[in-house]
């Protein structure tokens, strides 16, 4: 018996008794964040299905990509037009603080709800 042979595109290799695909994971091209993480573990634990789809074609880590870009677009808006509105930095530092917190917090709420667990 061979150890190994390429059928229909697929290289097969022997373990013991049976033939097994050799199959590998594409490599991570891209830099995954906070949010990305989040998602992954998120549909990780509880959308396993398509969790195997992207894992097997490929497509986790840029789907994760774009939840981070989109993710990080978000919380830039919401500083940015919050920003318009913050108490003076200079003069009320603990109270600017509080504000950018909370504008964050906000902006994270938002995140979680429409692009992490969904």
């Amino acid at each position: 018996m061979k150890e190994r042979f390429v059928e229909n595109g697929i290289e097969y290799v022997r373990k013991g008794d049976y033939y097994l695909p050799n199959l590998a994971v594409p490599e991570n091209k891209y830099e995954i964040g906070k949010y990305g993480n989040l998602r992954k573990k998120f549909i990780k634990s509880s959308k396993k299905s398509l969790y195997s789809s992207l894992m097997l074609t490929g497509k986790l880590f840029e789907h994760l990509h774009e939840i981070d870009e989109k993710a990080q677009a978000i919380l830039d808006e919401f500083i940015k037009n919050g920003e318009k509105n913050a108490p003076n930095k200079a003069t009320n530092q603990m109270e600017w603080v509080g504000y950018m917190n909370n504008l964050r917090h906000s902006a994270e709420e938002v995140i979680f709800k429409e692009l992490i667990y969904v």
